[in-house]
């Protein structure tokens, strides 16, 4: 069941149910984009098609909208050139796709805690722009003494909820502006309640208080030779410090990864954190900070599994912006009803759920134009759901893997002997020591 008229072809399939039709109106009358004229490219249609080509990044818009018409025949859907698709996009803008990630933007309504608190993390990516000369005018190459990068690059900055992954909040911009000036705009979503995890380069001390200020606490690494005046000792060899006006507790680490019984690789590792009490131990934290690589796999669900390595369409910054706004819209909808599905499963965490058996069902419901208006009997999981609880990916081995490439781009064999092996490992963490008595 879809829209009538001319707007059958605006759907998202099953996930229309998580963006629906009057969430979208909405947008549109607020953001002044409402049509004219009720034509064959209604806002509401454009929205809809900008939202399904973060699913088919593979296709063209005039496929994208060959998939979402394909199974409406019998409704006689128009059949727009791609100059009129173009036009259509034009006119839609950047707000109210912005708009629209803003309201979905945020935890899974059943989110996982750790401890009571959220568990969320900071970092950066970067996504190639075609080199059109509108998209050089914005976004430039990055450079370096491998050649730099083939095509101009944006640098995208999130924070995601470890556990589901959905996306808090994003911003994204040139490649020349460092990840530490956009992250202060992120900090709006961060609220008392929320632990935040962040790598090396966000342990900066204006970034450190401005978190503190929001009433989140924070988990960050930093370099082991940071200079921290110490204001007190813990039993468990972490110790208080100063960090600008912050009173932060420093947690020093010996982390050994044994691979066959033998240790294969040795690191040393500082952490700050605000949480000053007592019953968070030491081991506890730096056993934790792991889940900041959550994180990385969101990224990598974007660019990798529904990007599939590709540059975006758009060669226009405009265009752009409103492209990565509907990918990351898709990615959220996506996720939500991911987790909506774990939920009824105590069983199967939320990490388990495969994102690409997601991704490939909520593809199939798009050409088949299923499940767009919810039936008179409410299915709580749904097609996309049933997929991903028939399918839970393995709980997850502790492992490493070699940082080389696997397949590369040359036919020629790399020189030299390289491991390609990934290794099952144990991991021994020795804390530091303290012979000062605790607080």
């Amino acid at each position: 069941m879809v829209a009538a008229g001319r707007f059958a072809p605006g759907h998202l399939g099953e996930l229309t149910q998580i963006v629906p039709f009057e969430m979208v109106d909405d947008i549109l009358a607020t953001t002044g984009t409402v049509q004219a004229r009720v034509r064959d490219l209604p806002s509401r249609v454009v929205v809809y098609l900008l939202l399904a080509a973060g699913l088919f990044a593979e296709s063209g818009y005039r496929q994208v909208w060959a998939r979402l018409t394909s199974s409406l025949d019998d409704l006689n859907p128009a059949t727009p050139t791609s100059s009129a698709l173009a036009q259509a996009r034009r006119r839609i803008g950047v707000k109210p796709l912005a708009t629209l990630f803003a309201l979905l933007a945020g935890p899974a309504a059943a989110a996982e805690r750790w401890r009571g608190l959220l568990l969320c993390a900071i970092d950066g990516t970067t996504m190639a722009v075609p080199d059109s000369p509108a998209n050089l005018t914005t976004y430039g190459r990055q450079t370096g003494s491998h050649g730099g990068s083939g095509y101009p690059l944006l640098r995208l900055v999130a924070i995601v909820a470890c556990g589901s992954r959905t996306v808090l909040d994003a911003v994204f911009g040139p490649i020349g502006v460092a990840e530490i000036r956009y992250a202060p705009t992120l900090f709006r979503c961060l609220k008392p309640g929320m632990l935040l995890l962040a790598d090396r380069n966000f342990a900066v001390c204006d970034l450190v208080e401005q978190i503190h200020a929001t009433g989140a606490d924070l988990l960050i690494r930093c370099k082991t030779n940071r200079k921290l005046p110490t204001i007190g000792h813990y039993r468990d060899g972490s110790r208080l410090a100063l960090l600008g006006g912050v009173v932060v507790r420093v947690i020093d680490a010996e982390i050994t990864v044994h691979t066959d019984g033998k240790p294969h690789h040795t690191g040393q590792y500082r952490l700050i954190t605000t949480l000053t009490d007592r019953r968070f131990t030491a081991l506890d934290l730096i056993t934790l900070y792991h889940q900041r690589w959550e994180i990385e796999t969101a990224f990598l669900e974007m660019k990798s599994t529904t990007l599939d390595g590709r540059v975006l369409r758009a060669r226009t910054p405009t265009g752009i912006e409103q492209e990565v706004y509907a990918l990351l819209t898709t990615y959220q909808a996506l996720r939500l009803a991911m987790a909506g599905a774990t939920d009824h499963d105590p069983d199967i965490a939320p990490g388990r759920a495969g994102f690409k058996i997601a991704l490939n069902s909520a593809r199939d419901q798009v050409i088949q134009a299923a499940g767009v208006i919810a039936d008179t009997i409410i299915d709580l999981i749904g097609v996309l759901g049933r997929a991903v609880l028939a399918d839970p990916l393995p709980e997850r081995r502790v492992r490493i893997s070699p940082r080389v490439v696997k397949r590369a781009i040359s036919k020629h064999r790399a020189k030299g002997t390289i491991d390609r092996t990934n290794h099952k490992a144990t991991i021994t963490i020795t804390l530091g020591l303290t012979s000062s008595p605790a607080p």
